[in-house]
């Protein structure tokens, strides 16, 4: 059974998957550092100063004791990153199209099969059939 074990986990398809799962955890950080460290700030320019992590829709104000410590949290609709994750999303895989569309391109065309010679007919099978019979 280890050994089944062994020769499977060996298989190019589970390396080959472990590595895109590895790289797919590298390239969501490089995303979304790009996203929240760039391309955020420069919306946020665009619409006022407004940041999208701090925009909410909030239910229920927090509850501040006497001394200063909040004694309930506030209950809040965060669509703010919501709309971050939304536009997180669109980069990945506006740049996982790109590396797929460039891998393609790499990838040598096949040429296509030349066509197999035409052959009888059916009639002219069922002619050649018919004359075997005779005979």
């Amino acid at each position: 059974m280890l050994k089944e074990f062994r020769d499977f986990i060996m298989t190019g398809n589970v390396i080959d998957l472990a590595v895109a799962v590895i790289l797919a955890g590298a390239v969501s950080a490089v995303v979304k550092g790009f996203v929240s460290d760039i391309m955020m700030p420069v919306i946020g320019h665009f619409t006022g100063g407004v940041s999208f992590t701090d925009l909410k829709i909030v239910l229920t104000e927090a509850v501040v004791a006497a001394d200063g410590t909040v004694s309930t949290p506030e209950n809040a609709i965060a669509y703010g990153n919501w709309i971050d994750a939304i536009i997180n999303l669109v980069i990945v895989g506006f740049v996982l199209f790109m590396i797929v569309k460039a891998y393609n391109k790499t990838k040598k065309k096949e040429e296509p099969a030349p066509e197999a010679p035409a052959g009888p007919s059916q009639e002219e099978l069922l002619a050649e059939i018919r004359d075997l019979l005779k005979k």
